[in-house]
């Protein structure tokens, strides 16, 4: 059949990526308790495309993905090369989106329950390899200013800490949360008892941050690692006696 991607063309345009998104995949991470644990994925793939070519062929980026079923993150390298070979392109792009499940214990009781942070992967290759990853983690934040001015109580919320590196080695997903957890109020949890409550409320007021505080408390984490070269952190806040929100943001120069 007549090949109508490959025609040439002339409007003399290179593109930096084309492909495709939002396509669903089971994938495996490796996981520092279990090994690793399976998890569903959105991905996103794409190579670039010369000046002369008219377009890419969209069903070889499956083709990729299912000679190399599950993805492992290990792996990357091997499916951008594929891409590479099979599209004939210079440079390849592929990320993918998934949740990740942590097991924790409440403060007091023990009891366990999951908590789930959304995972983000994105890998690219042109004549060298490069890895982001990056995690998002639900945290708590107490105000400082309220807990100083108010006779009673302090406001406090839900925040985020978005959290995107890239390193020389790997780093557990279970390590990067904990940095989130130790720049916060105090951790989240999917399960508390009464006893559990308490412990949480309490540790909260005795430990505010503003979002300010939070996001140079992760990065001093951060910057102490040998193994992360690069990083971007942000705080958000959900503010709960505001209609907006609250965010901080700091990105390590290179």
């Amino acid at each position: 059949m007549k090949d109508v991607q490959a025609q040439k063309d002339e409007r003399n345009i290179a593109l930096k990526h084309v492909g495709i998104r939002n396509l669903r995949w089971p994938i495996v991470l490796a996981d520092r308790e279990k090994g690793t644990q399976p998890t569903v994925a959105t991905v996103s793939l794409a190579v670039d495309l010369p000046r002369e070519q008219r377009g890419t062929h969209m069903s070889r980026f499956v083709e990729c993905l299912k000679q190399v079923r599950p993805i492992r993150p290990f792996e990357l390298e091997q499916v951008l090369d594929g891409l590479k070979q099979k599209l004939e392109a210079r440079k390849a792009m592929l990320q993918f989106d998934c949740p990740y499940f942590i097991t924790k214990k409440a403060p007091v009781s023990g009891i366990e329950s999951y908590l789930d942070v959304d995972c983000h992967f994105k890998a690219e290759k042109g004549e060298t390899f490069s890895l982001e990853v990056g995690v998002d983690v639900p945290i708590h934040t107490l105000c400082p200013c309220s807990k100083e001015i108010s006779r009673y109580g302090a406001h406090n919320q839900r925040a985020w800490a978005r959290m995107r590196i890239r390193s020389t080695g790997p780093v557990w997903i279970e390590e990067l949360v904990a940095m989130a957890e130790k720049g916060a109020s105090t951790p989240l949890y999917s399960l508390l008892k009464r006893p559990d409550e308490k412990c949480v409320t309490e540790m909260a007021y005795e430990n505010p941050r503003f979002v300010e505080d939070a996001v140079r408390e992760i990065a001093l984490q951060l910057e102490a690692d040998d193994r992360i070269d690069w990083y971007e952190v942000t705080v958000e806040s959900e503010e709960s006696i505001h209609n907006h929100n609250a965010f901080a943001t700091v990105e390590k120069e290179v």
